[in-house]
């Protein structure tokens, strides 16, 4: 594209826990057709995106300059663009989305970070109707994250049962992956309050994520990623009618990790309790990657009410998936089917 023409001297940076991205230089940034500096990237006011979290993105990886599972985000953003009724493929093609994410990359000298995808409804009106809108924004995003620190993923992280429960999938579907995201960020509230009410200072003791149950009580995702329980040598997730999202990171775990290392992997329901008496749980999503949970906090109105112990910090078999995930996304065949 003609705004590639000329590549900015960008040097990245991995950012520290806790912050997102962090770059020597600009970041540069593709927004509704032209690739401009973080400081000039802007939408309209009028843009549905943010006056009604109107539309949907995908959160990408980037290993060894290849954007891991391009072809699975890709489809998924199309579809869920579709469930909110925004002909995508009518504006953008697949294939010209494929390569904004490239471009991207190239300006901003990314081999291994993270793409953050955004389409949104676009400017319109102040009212709700979304046909008043006739064409659809893109933001492409590729920096650097880092959501925890290197070593937690061995030692296992802390985390909160949340009060509040799922949208139910009748209200809104979580396997739309929209810019609604007020009720995971509520749930992560709980979290982040509840360190701080119990003024826990150490990063690696810090409730950084919840467990979210649905509305029958069954355990559904993280605020931001899916859940695993290890079992008697069988792992275990739940169905997406339990009110998840459908993770990328989830289905390649589920459909080329266990396989690939002999481990037997069921989806079904599952209930709190069950749960806590785990061998090993872990998190996944395109962020956090794969990361162990060694302690379950419950609480009710930020008074804790029980500690539950999983392990001690990773777990074997949590920790031969990880090992292949790292094995497979080093490597010079990093897939982008």
């Amino acid at each position: 594209m003609s705004a590639m023409a000329s590549k900015p001297d960008i040097t990245t940076a991995v950012a520290p826990a806790g912050t997102e991205t962090t770059t020597s230089r600009e970041t540069m940034i593709w927004v509704n057709g032209e690739m401009k500096p973080k400081s000039q990237a802007a939408v309209s006011v009028y843009d549905h995106g943010l006056l009604y979290g109107d539309g949907v993105f995908e959160g990408i990886r980037v290993y060894n300059g290849k954007i891991f599972k391009c072809q699975q985000h890709i489809d998924r953003l199309y579809e869920c663009a579709g469930k909110i009724y925004l002909d995508l493929e009518k504006h953008v093609s697949r294939e010209k989305m494929v390569q904004i994410q490239r471009d991207c990359i190239e300006a901003n000298g990314i081999t291994d970070g993270y793409i953050r995808l955004v389409v949104t409804r676009g400017a319109g009106t102040l009212g709700l109707n979304p046909y008043l809108c006739p064409e659809p924004g893109v933001v492409c995003i590729a920096d650097t994250i880092q959501l925890f620190k290197p070593e937690m993923y061995e030692s296992g992280m802390r985390v909160v049962v949340a009060e509040r429960p799922k949208t139910p999938i009748e209200c809104l579907d979580p396997r739309i992956k929209s810019l609604n995201y007020l009720n995971n960020i509520m749930a992560k509230c709980e979290a982040i309050h509840l360190s701080q009410k119990l003024g826990i200072t150490k990063p690696e003791d810090q409730l950084l994520e919840v467990i979210m149950l649905n509305t029958d009580r069954q355990v559904a995702e993280g605020s931001g990623d899916n859940i695993f329980f290890i079992k008697d040598g069988t792992v275990f997730t739940p169905p997406s009618d339990a009110g998840i999202l459908e993770g990328i990171t989830r289905r390649f775990v589920k459909d080329t990790l266990c396989p690939a290392l002999g481990y037997p992997i069921e989806e079904r329901f599952f209930s709190l309790d069950e749960l806590l008496k785990a061998d090993e749980v872990f998190l996944t999503g395109s962020a956090a990657e794969m990361i162990a949970v060694r302690e379950v906090l419950e609480h009710t109105d930020l008074e804790v009410t029980a500690t539950h112990t999983i392990s001690k910090g990773e777990g074997p078999m949590t920790k031969a998936l990880r090992t292949k995930f790292r094995e497979i996304v080093t490597s010079d065949n990093v897939p982008e089917d």
